[in-house]
């Protein structure tokens, strides 16, 4: 036998076939669900534009805020180039994970102004926890004005050119 041959006997894992390295499994990165990765603020406004556009779909409610703010928001959108605006009435306070909301309106005459507030609170409940996630855990509604039949809309008050 040569040296090699003796050698190789003596050291068996020399003649075993060459392993191939175990794979390694890949590192989880961030570690955790993907949606607790990092914080999410959602500001008053956004709140404010989602409860307003709730409290305005509710039958029985004729507009949002008082008649000070209607007139000058009347005014305002008679300017080219501005919106409407959906937060007028509408005030939120809105922390991490819950929010407390005022909002003022004005009713139709003839409608039941308990039903109105209420539905109006189920809507804007329902229509921000759906948007937002947030805990709404308070809705105050002041109801300002009452809508008569034979009042005329403030938009034909004036003509727009005259």
């Amino acid at each position: 036998m040569t040296d090699m041959e003796q050698d190789r006997t003596q050291n068996p894992e020399e003649t075993a076939p060459p392993v191939a390295p175990t794979p390694r499994k890949a590192a989880k990165r961030g570690g955790g669900d993907p949606a607790s990765r990092g914080r999410t603020t959602i500001a008053d406004g956004v709140v404010e534009k989602i409860a307003g556009m709730a409290a305005r779909d509710v039958v029985g409610v004729h507009a949002m805020g008082s008649g000070i703010s209607r007139t000058f928001g009347a005014v305002r959108e008679r300017v080219p180039g501005t919106a409407k605006s959906v937060t007028r009435g509408v005030k939120a306070e809105v922390g991490e994970v819950q929010t407390a909301l005022d909002l003022e309106i004005v009713v139709d005459y003839g409608v039941s102004i308990a039903d109105v507030a209420r539905a109006v609170r189920e809507n804007v409940i329902a229509g921000v926890e759906r948007m937002t996630g947030l805990e709404v855990v308070e809705v105050n509604i002041a109801v300002s004005d009452v809508k008569l039949p034979e009042e005329e809309e403030e938009e034909s008050e004036q003509p727009r050119i005259q």
